[in-house]
């Protein structure tokens, strides 16, 4: 069932994080340090590898589908494109939702 209202970028931050949280927990790791949205997911320092990337985008994907009824991409050609990936930290990972999400409701609250 959908919310009525779209997502808050706090909200997307904290769907970001639990979806991390549980990819990491699902493949028996997780990081020393206590995770936040500078947390990087993949390069240096990073808490994910390509494949627990993947999971993490699907993951995603699948909880905005099902719990806010939005189908959105978030790994397409606009994202793999960008200067500064959007998949470096959970910062940059939200930022990128809100956008997709705006797009999708520009109502969307702040």
């Amino acid at each position: 069932m959908s919310k009525p209202t779209p997502l808050s970028r706090t909200e997307i931050a904290a769907m970001v994080l639990s979806s991390l949280q549980d990819v990491l927990s699902q493949r028996g790791g997780s990081p020393a340090e206590p995770m936040g949205e500078s947390t990087h997911l993949i390069g240096s320092g990073g808490v994910l590898d390509s494949l627990g990337l993947v999971t993490l985008i699907v993951d995603l994907e699948q909880k905005l589908a099902d719990e806010y009824g939005m189908s959105l991409t978030l790994a397409d050609e606009r994202a793999m494109s960008q200067n500064n990936s959007p998949f470096r930290t959970i910062r940059a990972l939200a930022d990128h939702i809100r956008l997709l999400v705006q797009e999708v409701q520009p109502d969307g609250r702040p």
